[in-house]
């Protein structure tokens, strides 16, 4: 079998000869550290981005089979993003910089957490109609513009890049990436506005979802009226942290459900049954609403603090619901007991059926090269 092949099989609760070793990627403190101890080259690290051929070199020197995160994706944001500038510079070389969705961030010089906002441009209707609305039109430039890996190199989807999504013959799953519905709203709004909008001004807040979502369905339904083939759709959120969701359950299913419904009703209807959704924190109030308008696939499963697995989500929800990631990283950063200790706690959950152990999230600078080889050696020998 391919790994495309076991993957797809591995999802769909299907017979296949062995698990897949995937990764979500890598920092690039990590290639830099591991450059330095010699593990690595600068050449073999330059250029990387997830399931090229620099990640198929480090892939092969690590273990892995593939990076899971290989998408085509269509630009469904802002067109053209606000121009970044900077806006006050203080004493202490903070600086408030206006970044391309239209928020003003603090930036901390050597700070490397998220950048605390302090302003955003979205606050009322004059704003929407003039800034945002005619940066959210649908037009072929859209997808006309994404690339796609071609052998070693990366075309646009113009420039032969459809033909090659036709062909089939990869060895690697490949997904299409839907957008976002509710992720790049809160973004544009951040947290604080988009409550206060969904209290000040709800049908402008319906407006704005309706609009966004109208636009990943456009660009959806574009790429894949051209023939192009994929092995899963895929969308992105972030909307939750470590104790829930950044938006009411109840919101969530009534305003931004039906457009998920619309979008996988599109994908399913071109033979695509697996749609991933990546939303980090504890998402398990949101899971009804996505597996109830045909989000199936939970990438990643985030171990973290709160502690998530694929096991209680499939005793409510059953094999319908399947999973990809959950594997903790943090063991890479210990040793080969650690190591060990979290192999075996994954082979009763890929036993479960329906769900491929992957890195959650990059693999971070803290991780041991030869903690990361031994991971892959052991998953080879437990799931060939």
């Amino acid at each position: 079998m391919t790994n495309r092949e076991r993957v797809l099989a591995v999802l769909d609760c299907e017979e296949y000869d062995r698990s897949p070793i995937v990764h979500f990627g890598f920092l690039g403190e990590t290639f830099e550290k591991w450059v330095a101890e010699g593990h690595l080259t600068e050449e073999e690290v330059r250029g990387y981005s997830d399931g090229n051929p620099t990640d198929d070199v480090i892939c092969e020197k690590l273990g892995f089979d593939f990076s899971y995160h290989s998408i085509f994706a269509p630009n469904n944001g802002l067109l053209p993003p606000f121009e970044s500038r900077t806006l006050a510079e203080f004493p202490d070389g903070s600086k408030h910089i206006l970044g391309g969705d239209g928020v003003v961030v603090l930036h901390v010089p050597g700070a490397g957490s998220i950048q605390p906002d302090v302003d955003h441009l979205l606050q009322d209707r004059a704003a929407w109609e003039d800034l945002y609305l005619p940066k959210l039109q649908y037009s072929e430039d859209r997808v006309a513009r994404a690339v796609v890996r071609i052998g070693d190199r990366m075309a646009s989807f113009g420039e032969g890049g459809a033909d090659y999504l036709r062909g089939g013959q990869r060895n690697h799953l490949l997904g299409l990436h839907c957008g976002s519905l509710y992720g790049n709203i809160r973004n544009w709004l951040t947290m604080e506005g988009s409550c206060y909008m969904l209290m000040d001004d709800e049908p402008l807040l319906d407006e704005i979802i309706e609009t966004n979502a109208e636009l990943c369905y456009q660009c959806t339904k574009n790429v894949l009226e051209s023939g192009a083939q994929f092995d899963f759709a895929h969308f992105w959120e972030d909307i939750c942290f470590k104790n829930g969701p950044l938006i009411s359950p109840k919101v969530f299913q009534e305003k931004v459900g039906p457009h998920y419904k619309r979008i996988t009703d599109l994908v399913n209807s071109y033979g695509i049954n697996i749609v991933s959704l990546d939303c980090d924190g504890m998402i398990d109030a949101l899971i009804p609403t996505w597996l109830n308008n045909g989000v199936n696939t939970m990438f990643p499963i985030e171990v973290g603090t709160w502690g998530s697995s694929i096991a209680p989500w499939r005793e409510q929800y059953g094999k319908e619901l399947r999973g990809v990631g959950g594997m903790d990283k943090r063991v890479f950063a210990r040793d080969r007991s650690a190591v060990d200790a979290e192999v075996e706690r994954l082979k009763p959950l890929v036993d479960l059926g329906g769900y491929l152990p992957c890195v959650d999230h990059r693999i971070p600078g803290d991780a041991v090269w030869d903690n990361v080889r031994y991971y892959c050696n052991r998953m080879h020998e437990e799931f060939a």
